[in-house]
């Protein structure tokens, strides 16, 4: 098993026996970046009885195949919702003011005075925010973008989505990785989208087809994006690296120790409800 909060693995130590692999268990936590497809159940073996996603998205989880051999798969839902969507929200101020790469201006060390017509950036007061996927997190992120004057709307996966990307001057990103939403945004999305726009993906990585994606920055189709997730994880597209008009972050969109740790909690009551007292957990998922 991976490190987990030092909360969450003192919670498990007290009712289970933690082993570093799968085979034999009757209980999994599972990290994103675990595939735990056929293979990987068939390895833990048919003692397993149910999977505990570290994650609100279960992307890396075949739900059939749990299905087809009796295991319960669990995820962490709603916990980790306001932290997203604060990350989600500062990606935006970062972006349009321009915060980020002012602070690379300022440790290059670059000669600089202040004035008027520097480094000028956009507000989030009296923008159209598209909202895509209208969730829990898409619509606390809405709720807080409020607060800065901006004017959410929503689009989820059956809307029309290339008119309302060309209403939006910001576009934030909230689906769940399937197939219907792998490269959601491809070039055609982008060219949709005003040249004054903004993209902002703390979803899943995948959502972005990220070549076209450099392609739509270096263009000016938009005028710049901001990335908590990437398609090739960790590995990221060579040429968002190269352009100041990006933001990118580490995969950050849950991470402050409260939310971990609530989400590590949910997981320990997963395992908790299946093998202790013989029922299926309230987050189960399918």
């Amino acid at each position: 098993m991976a490190p987990v909060p030092v909360e969450v693995e003192e919670a498990l130590a007290r009712d289970f026996e933690p082993s570093p692999s799968p085979v034999g268990a009757e209980g999994i936590v599972s990290m994103l970046t675990t595939r735990v497809d056929g293979a990987y159940l068939d390895r833990a073996g048919p003692q397993l009885r149910v999977v505990a996603n570290y994650a609100v998205g279960v992307n890396n989880v075949d739900l059939r195949a749990a299905a087809e051999r009796g295991v319960i798969v669990a995820n962490t839902p709603d916990v980790l919702t306001r932290a997203t969507a604060e990350l989600a929200v500062g990606l935006m101020l970062a972006l349009l003011r321009r915060i980020v790469e002012g602070d690379r201006f300022v440790r290059r060390r670059d000669e600089w005075g202040f004035s008027l017509e520097f480094m000028l950036g956009a507000s989030l007061d009296r923008k159209r925010l598209l909202v895509v996927g209208p969730g829990r997190i898409g619509q606390e992120t809405a709720r807080l973008a409020e607060a800065f004057g901006a004017r959410p709307f929503f689009a989820g996966r059956d809307t029309e989505l290339g008119a309302a990307l060309a209403d939006a001057d910001v576009v934030s990103l909230h689906v769940p990785l399937t197939p219907e939403t792998r490269h959601l945004i491809d070039a055609a999305a982008l060219a949709a989208m005003q040249p004054s726009a903004i993209l902002v993906n703390t979803a899943r990585g995948p959502v972005v087809d990220e070549r076209a994606l450099v392609d739509a920055l270096r263009a000016g189709t938009i005028a710049g994006a901001a990335l908590d997730v990437y398609e090739r994880e960790p590995e990221v597209e060579e040429g968002l690296l190269e352009l100041d008009n990006v933001v990118l972050t580490p995969h950050i969109g849950s991470a402050t120790r409260d939310t971990r740790v609530a989400m590590g909690m949910l997981c320990v009551d997963a395992l908790r409800a299946v093998l202790l007292e013989g029922r299926r957990p309230a987050n189960t998922v399918g």
